[in-house]
């Protein structure tokens, strides 16, 4: 089934909306510069962290690879 895949955050393009915080708090947080980070990448479905990076307003959540 091969290696789960890993979202990452571009905290270069993060505008800490807290969207996907909101959507996936297993994943996501908001660090102590209020920009988004994966705390755990493997704590939701794939699915779920696809919501999440459907909901970034500008697109600053990517699959990793």
């Amino acid at each position: 089934r091969g290696m789960p895949k890993i979202p990452l955050v571009n905290q270069d393009e993060c505008i800490s909306c807290g969207l996907c915080v909101e959507v996936c708090p297993e994943v996501f947080r908001l660090n102590d510069k209020d920009l988004s980070e994966v705390v755990n990448p493997t704590g939701a479905t794939e699915e779920k962290i696809q919501e999440a990076i459907d909901s970034c307003p500008v697109q600053c959540i990517h699959w990793e690879g």
